[in-house]
């Protein structure tokens, strides 16, 4: 398969599975991760095309599995955070390159439209 592949990171069983979900019934491709050890692990992360990261993850944040892709030479794919709580880390992550940092009550469309935006990046 040609399609990219979305990895969804976050401690939050309830919120993996509705974004796994909400992915696959758009058609795209998916795989769900517990906590960002889990993916750092993972076989999987080098051919992510796009991530949906959980900010507020215990042991390791959202920040922290970016910077450990970073340390570990991966090119880190477009990163989409989800948070409970919008604050001076949500500006830390727009300030190194997050696509998006979204509310986890965010609406469907909003997180659709933040993946399309980081699959499909408009040149300047």
């Amino acid at each position: 398969m040609n399609d990219p592949l979305i990895a969804i990171v976050d401690h939050d069983e309830a919120i993996r599975a509705a974004v796994d979900s909400l992915l696959r019934s758009a058609g795209y491709r998916s795989v769900v991760f517990a906590s960002g050890i889990a993916f750092l692990d993972s076989r999987d992360k080098h051919e992510i095309g796009c991530l949906v990261l959980d900010m507020d993850m215990p042991r390791l944040n959202g920040l922290e599995v970016q910077r450990r892709l970073a340390e570990m030479d991966y090119l880190i794919p477009p990163t989409i955070f989800l948070t409970g709580n919008m604050g001076k880390l949500c500006e830390k992550a727009l300030k190194q390159g997050a696509v998006a940092v979204l509310r986890k009550t965010c609406s469907h469309e909003d997180l659709l439209n933040a993946i399309s935006s980081a699959l499909h990046p408009r040149r300047t």
